[in-house]
């Protein structure tokens, strides 16, 4: 049965914004208000904790009264690819069994994601869910959709230490 109590869930608002000219997409408006807080909004009834993972103007993700989790200091070598530098910092700070991510970008996700991702996670004994599209008939992750168990911590800085190309 879906608990949302045993599931943090963390807004990934640490990207560059290279593809938008460097700019902090999170505090990008969309209709009237930053796209952190339709993320926010989106997800809040669908966990138990709430968190968000940003690297730049901290004060004002601050100021929606959660916690702001930058990556982590290792995370800062070219070993450390974009966003799972921001899932090792929940991971980091999760203190629930589980951590759900999403990213500041997609406003509109479905108000259900975190309940049928554990459900796949369920169905699947598995320790990893996230979500799938299709396009052009073709299947693609998005991985920034993604529900892991806490304990995956120490197997995800493994893998960023020693790159990709040593696992």
């Amino acid at each position: 049965m879906f608990d949302p109590t045993l599931i943090t869930g963390l807004v990934l608002a640490g990207g560059q914004g290279r593809r938008m000219g460097g700019v902090d997409k999170g505090l990008q408006a969309l209709r009237g208000r930053p796209l952190v807080e339709h993320a926010l909004e989106r997800l809040r009834p669908q966990v138990g904790r709430l968190a968000i993972n940003a690297n730049r103007h901290l004060d004002a993700y601050r100021a929606y009264g959660l916690p702001v989790w930058p990556d982590a200091p290792a995370a800062e070598q070219e070993t450390f690819p974009g966003p799972l530098a921001g899932l090792l910092a929940g991971l980091d700070r999760c203190e629930t069994p589980w951590l759900v991510t999403v990213p500041c970008d997609t406003p509109d996700f479905p108000l259900d994601v975190v309940e049928r991702l554990a459900a796949a996670a369920a169905r699947g004994q598995a320790d990893v869910a996230m979500v799938a599209t299709r396009e052009d008939g073709q299947q693609r992750l998005q991985p920034v959709f993604c529900l892991l168990r806490a304990e995956l911590r120490d197997s995800l800085r493994d893998y960023l230490l020693e790159g990709p190309a040593a696992g």
